[in-house]
């Protein structure tokens, strides 16, 4: 029970510092410390991620950046897609899925790695101000709303469902996912694109957590002592969170992904 409980607060401290694909940390470090295969774990990991993204959605949308509409479209369709996810998690032989998992961490540190590079040269990673106007959502000047057209919901569908299908199959809320396609497809602000982000996550990872709990995988013990734990590590570690340095944070969480990567797959081969 301590153990769940000081790992809970790692990852809610880690996902407040690093952003909404911090969750990704979750579900690897629940395998490793609980002996559990990542088919029961990913509900737990999912939870605690669902839960930290809903409060980060909810201050978003008091401070009128999330887009709504959008965030809906990427939600609806991640949840179709991530009953998808969890029906092929069930049928993969449970060292495969990890090994997935080690890729995806990989990616993941890929990411953070270049983020920090480009935070310590001044450089925002999305497309330039002048390239901003051919992304294929882009807003009204008058509104400040999306312009729907059918690229721009193509996009949207597209980063919603692997996000949903992600999140069936590893349990991860699928922030690694939606940021980089939001930053890509939109000329959203980046507060903008992290706070929608996180109100997709609330979305499909409700419903992924959801899946489990009726499938009769969740465990509630660990399940609810893990998320309280991590909410309170993300609360915590958002009133810190201004006062650390960007890029080092990234390097920081960039090296611990690699790290447990690594570690996935000794423990799978």
């Amino acid at each position: 029970m301590i153990g769940t409980l000081a790992l809970g607060l790692l990852v809610g401290l880690v996902m407040a510092l690093t952003g909404a694909g911090g969750g990704v940390l979750a579900v690897p470090l629940l395998v490793f410390t609980t002996g559990l295969p990542v088919q029961e774990v990913s509900a737990i990991g999912l939870l605690a991620v669902g839960l930290a993204a809903t409060l980060g959605a909810f201050l978003g949308l008091r401070a009128g950046e999330v887009r709504y509409k959008a965030a809906g479209l990427m939600g609806f369709v991640g949840l179709l897609l991530s009953p998808v996810g969890f029906w092929v998690a069930q049928q993969v032989d449970t060292k495969a899925l990890g090994l997935a998992f080690s890729v995806v961490l990989l990616w993941v540190a890929f990411n953070a790695f270049r983020g920090a590079a480009n935070s310590e040269m001044n450089v925002i990673d999305a497309p330039p101000d002048s390239e901003k106007s051919k992304c294929p959502c882009i807003r009204s000047p008058e509104t400040g709303r999306f312009i729907w057209t059918w690229p721009c919901a193509r996009a949207l569908v597209f980063s919603g469902a692997v996000a949903g299908f992600l999140s069936g199959l590893l349990g991860v809320g699928g922030g690694f996912v939606l940021v980089p396609a939001l930053q890509r497809f939109t000329n959203l602000s980046v507060q903008s694109v992290t706070v929608t982000s996180l109100a997709v996550i609330a979305i499909v990872s409700t419903f992924g957590v959801l899946n489990s709990v009726g499938a009769g995988v969740f465990n509630y013990e660990i399940g609810i002592t893990f998320a309280a734990a991590a909410l309170c590590g993300m609360l915590f570690g958002r009133l810190v969170s201004n006062k650390m340095p960007s890029a080092q944070l990234k390097k920081a969480f960039g090296a611990m992904c690699v790290v447990v990567a690594i570690l996935m797959v000794i423990k799978n081969i």
